[in-house]
């Protein structure tokens, strides 16, 4: 998609955000899901997380939309090719988005980036215009859930494994083993682990117990769930797990699954949520365990090399 980048509505300004702009995004983002999927998933926290990355300069990397003083859309992107976009159901029709696509793959042409690409809800309008314009679907990305009520089936550790709240010094093991699974398939760079850090100890409202580990005899950290509550109290979600490569097939996951999930209860939640996509081929294990599909999500890309 290289024609000449459209031009805005009249009327409508823009600027680079700022950290300040956290409240007003995430207002944006749960507006536009709302819309299509019928809820509203993102928190403030999520962005004010992302944007507290050291390897992450929000002023150079994204653009607000404003109509007035009120910000109805916004691009960024993070990294090399991961975008994200929103635009307020309420200014959808008036060419915003393509315009913002267009912003977002000049951008990413300008710092040398080989791919963009953005999740949307499949079958939404932002996945139509994408589709439009030439964005392929990249992979295909499951938000699952845990019927209120229901519980995952304990399985037993390996013998002298245990399960717990991560400390200080698992910190970096951690790291390192959330990173060695997601590299296994995900084509980026290493997270630096001051991101890591900005993501999990430095994510407002994070709690030590947000942290888990799985540990073997010897105390070395071999499995990794962050499991968060959602600010209204109701859904324990685990943003991310892992398993050490060397350890898998041993239940180690699952043990880590039913103790997240158990301790988002005792903080007062009443059901549960996970996300997977298709690089991962963990669909069908979470599915066997008793969660179902909730929605469904497509990263759409474009190639710019």
């Amino acid at each position: 998609m290289r024609d000449v980048t459209p031009a805005l509505p009249e009327g409508l300004t823009t600027r680079p955000l700022a950290r300040s702009d956290s409240r007003a995004v995430s207002d944006v983002i749960a507006a536009q899901e709302l819309e299509d999927i019928g809820q509203v998933a993102i928190e403030e926290a999520d962005i004010v997380s992302d944007w507290a990355k050291p390897s992450h300069d929000v002023t150079s990397r994204s653009v607000g939309v404003f109509d007035g003083d009120a910000l109805v859309a916004y691009a960024e992107l993070m990294g090399v090719d991961r975008a994200d976009t929103a635009v307020l159901p309420s200014h959808r029709g008036r060419g915003i988005g393509t315009w913002l696509a267009h912003w977002l793959l000049d951008l990413g042409r300008s710092i040398g980036s080989p791919v963009v690409g953005m999740p949307v809800p499949q079958g939404s309008p932002g996945d139509r215009l994408l589709e439009q314009l030439g964005f392929r679907v990249r992979w295909t990305s499951w938000v699952l859930r845990l019927p209120e009520g229901a519980a995952i089936p304990e399985r037993a550790l390996p013998e002298g494994y245990v399960v717990r709240t991560a400390g200080p010094e698992d910190l970096r093991p951690a790291h390192d083993v959330l990173e060695d699974a997601f590299l296994e398939w995900s084509v980026r760079d290493r997270e630096p682990f001051e991101d890591f850090l900005a993501a999990t100890s430095g994510r407002p409202g994070f709690e030590p117990w947000n942290l888990r580990v799985a540990v073997d005899p010897d105390g070395a950290v071999v499995g990794v769930s962050l499991v968060l509550v959602s600010d209204d109290g109701a859904t324990g979600f685990v943003q991310r797990l892992a398993v050490r490569r060397d350890q898998r097939n041993r239940g180690i996951a699952q043990a880590l699954l039913v103790d997240s999930f158990a301790r988002a209860r005792e903080h007062g939640t009443r059901t549960s949520e996970l996300s997977t996509d298709s690089r991962t081929g963990a669909l069908p294990m979470y599915e066997r365990v008793g969660m179902v599909v909730d929605h469904v999500w497509v990263n759409r890309a474009m190639d710019l090399t």
